[in-house]
């Protein structure tokens, strides 16, 4: 928690493209152009050829930058550390999943041409009332927004009226989507319990095995990245920027000049969940699931030590540690598995110690030296 209240963090540039910003994007879209031509015109025996399973993981590392960049908007700009961010990604992720799930039709295992597999198996007789318009793309692309946008927004008008800050909003974020993984673990939700939803077949009319789809999907995932950051540049750099970063520093003294202090959190912490939502959009149709497990608190734990390894308040640097730390959990898990945990937790301790400000405070250092 000390990172919290007592990391120094570089006052924020005055332009949304400065330097580190033109660099990222600059490098986003290198990666991106050299995946497609790696996957489409090398031939699969060369050693430059990128499979398409790699290029969906690194989609999927994509969802992640962007579900990173948006902590860091509330944490390094604003002084909120959330334990629960991961509920907003996991609705996210439902939204998508119910329009995947509506998609299927009588293609399913029971045949049936309404109602998805699980509510068959649990002998259902109708569709939810909740269900109902998720076969239709962009109603359910606005609930991607606007489910978690909404609880955010009710989440905080009741703490930040009430003054609730500091540990007890973190614990109170983390008692959220803890509550959340419980309902959705119950069958009579109408989420699939235990197993969430799964067997998506295609999205608009487009078969989410082809190569094509996988493709695209890292496109997109590039995409939504790119203009998320640029959104959260552009809040950073404005008035409201700036009173989010007195707020940070000393809200008391914020609220005391005149400024409401819980207006902006609230509009700052409801865009930040709304853009976790479509990052869990991005993200189910390239993995193919989604179940109550990605609410699970230590998911949204790991999600903040990224922002902590990558660097506070610069954005690009959550979407390094996304990335790092995500490769090494790909890595880990699959040679060794059992050590993965004592990784992640030996590496939240190494960084709080030696790189308070991250790997972003690392290379500003190495620049200002230079």
């Amino acid at each position: 928690m000390s990172l919290v209240s007592t990391q120094q963090i570089n006052p924020i540039q005055e332009t949304i493209f400065n330097r580190s910003t033109v660099l990222f994007l600059t490098v986003l879209a290198f990666v991106s152009v050299f995946v497609v031509i790696c996957n489409q015109f090398v031939p699969v025996g060369s050693a430059l050829h990128i499979p398409t399973y790699t290029v969906t993981l690194l989609g999927k590392y994509l969802t992640f930058a962007l579900l990173a960049v948006s902590i860091d908007l509330i944490w390094g700009y604003l002084g909120i550390l959330s334990l629960g961010h991961g509920a907003f990604f996991a609705l996210g992720g439902y939204a998508m999943g119910m329009y995947l799930m509506r998609q299927i039709g009588d293609r399913g295992v029971y045949g049936d041409p309404v109602l998805p597999d699980f509510m068959v198996f649990l002998n259902w007789d109708e569709l939810p009332w909740f269900w109902h318009g998720f076969d239709m793309f962009g109603l359910s692309m606005l609930m991607v927004v606007l489910v978690p946008g909404l609880l955010a927004f009710l989440f905080g008008w009741l703490t930040f009226r009430s003054r609730v800050t500091g540990v007890y909003l973190s614990i109170i974020t983390q008692a959220l989507t803890y509550a959340l993984m419980l309902a959705f673990y119950r069958n009579e939700m109408g989420f699939g319990g235990n197993n969430g939803l799964t067997d998506f077949k295609d999205i608009l009319g487009f078969d989410l095995q082809s190569d094509a789809t996988r493709l695209t999907l890292f496109l997109l995932s590039a995409i939504a990245l790119a203009l998320g950051y640029i959104a959260c540049r552009y809040i950073v750099t404005s008035k409201l920027g700036r009173v989010a970063l007195a707020i940070r520093d000393a809200e008391s003294r914020t609220r005391f000049i005149g400024y409401k202090v819980e207006n902006v959190k609230l509009w700052i912490w409801s865009f930040s969940a709304a853009l976790a939502g479509i990052a869990g959009a991005l993200y189910v149709p390239q993995v193919g699931i989604i179940n109550p497990n990605e609410f699970s608190p230590l998911n949204s734990i790991e999600m903040v030590v990224w922002v902590a390894l990558g660097g506070r308040a610069t954005l690009y640097g959550a979407v390094i540690g996304a990335v790092v730390v995500n490769y090494a959990k790909t890595y880990f898990t699959g040679a060794l598995p059992e050590v993965w945990l004592f990784a992640l937790g030996g590496l939240f301790i190494v960084t709080t110690i030696f790189l308070p400000k991250g790997i972003a405070g690392l290379l500003s250092r190495k620049e200002q030296r230079a």
